[in-house]
């Protein structure tokens, strides 16, 4: 939990974690993993179902022309909405753009958890599920792809767009790896794993793999097979598994 090195194990079962603090605090953690939400929260009333309205009209431009594209007066056109609606609601482009990211990680994360099916006794399709939604599977995850790879590239000269497109905190690498953890303190997964490290190539493999099926370099299915293959070998001791 707070990355500290693990002593030699001696005799007995090896220590997962340094410390008691550091096991109560996994054990909240493995608690507070994504469930399902139905229902979708309110949006702060009509103001900010505008605010959505109009970030969803500049994703859609985004998604197909880009973002050099998405001036305030597209943006306003496309959600179909005056250009001084847009102006009172974010103010200037560079607001409008920094806020319909955070808008889009939301509404990602909120559909992500009333797609996922939340079963902690299966871990590896849990895992298998979250990196799924790294895939252009449908239409929406297709445009959200689309969207984030016309953000990166902006990002990379606009240090604050690069803080909400790839925030510090490492927050879809640290859910990979927690679901690891978990499953690694249940002995479900291969001997001598190191979550973080898997985390961050499949995370990165997933969104990588997901662009090139995007450009038709792969399909999905094939796309699939490579992360069931990695699945297979971070599962490989837990017998109970069953693709």
């Amino acid at each position: 939990m707070c990355r500290t090195a693990l002593p030699p194990a001696g005799r007995g079962r090896p220590a997962l974690y340094c410390s008691r603090s550091c096991q109560a605090k996994a054990y909240r953690r493995r608690k507070q993993l994504p469930v399902p939400v139905t229902e979708r929260p309110a949006a702060g009333g009509p103001s900010g179902n505008k605010r959505l309205r109009i970030a969803e009209a500049l994703w859609r431009i985004a998604a197909e022309r880009g973002l050099h594209a998405a001036s305030l007066r597209e943006v306003a056109a496309e959600a179909g909405v005056s250009l001084r609606s847009v102006q009172y609601h974010f103010e200037s482009k560079h607001r409008l753009l920094v806020d319909a990211l955070q808008l889009l990680h939301a509404e990602n994360e909120r559909i992500a958890r009333s797609r996922i099916p939340f079963d902690a006794t299966e871990p590896r399709g849990l895992l298998r599920a979250v990196l799924e939604e790294f895939l252009p599977v449908d239409a929406q995850r297709a445009t959200a792809l689309r969207v984030f790879a016309a953000y990166y590239a902006r990002s990379l000269t606009d240090p604050a767009l690069a803080k909400v497109f790839l925030p510090a905190e490492q927050p879809l690498e640290r859910l990979v790896a927690d679901l690891i953890t978990a499953a690694r303190a249940d002995g479900r997964t291969a001997p001598g794993l190191d979550p973080w490290r898997e985390a961050d190539l499949l995370v990165a493999g997933a969104v990588g793999l997901g662009s090139d099926v995007l450009h038709g370099r792969r399909t999905l299915d094939e796309v699939r097979r490579t992360l069931d293959y990695h699945l297979d070998k971070i599962f490989a001791g837990d017998r109970r598994t069953r693709r």
